[in-house]
């Protein structure tokens, strides 16, 4: 896994990877740096016809291929419960932790058509949207 601080390095990087050491897809991690520049990390992998598994359906919108991750207005909303509860007196403290409930698969077929990959009908069938 490698860090990109800046677009010109994370550009350098991702060519100069290709070049030596071919990878065969991108995962996209969870960080606020790289939700910024999702349009260009999916850019520079189009280019390089890498297929992108990434966390939220923001970054197949912006031509990544696929996501799977917590669906984030689910989560806003169980936000907003924790603070209902906090607001009618409960203690912070005695509200327990909870795990993402509800989760999204995001496929983008334009993407995949543009990198040359085929999607098995069984995961489209199990996609919750897809983006054609």
């Amino acid at each position: 896994m490698r860090s990109a601080r800046n677009s010109a390095r994370s550009r350098y990087r991702l060519s100069h990877r290709q070049r030596h050491r071919p990878c065969r897809c991108l995962y996209v991690a969870i960080d606020p740096l790289l939700n910024t520049h999702r349009l260009r990390i999916n850019t520079l992998a189009l280019g390089a016809h890498l297929p992108t598994s990434e966390p939220f359906r923001e970054f197949v919108e912006a031509a990544g291929l696929m996501s799977y991750g917590a669906n984030l207005p689910d989560l806003y909303r169980r936000a907003g419960d924790f603070v209902d509860k906090i607001l009618k007196g409960a203690n912070p403290g005695d509200i327990p932790i909870e795990q993402p409930i509800k989760f999204d698969l995001i496929v983008n077929l334009t993407t995949a058509k543009a990198i040359g990959v085929t999607i098995p009908p069984a995961l489209l069938s199990r996609a919750d949207e897809v983006i054609e």
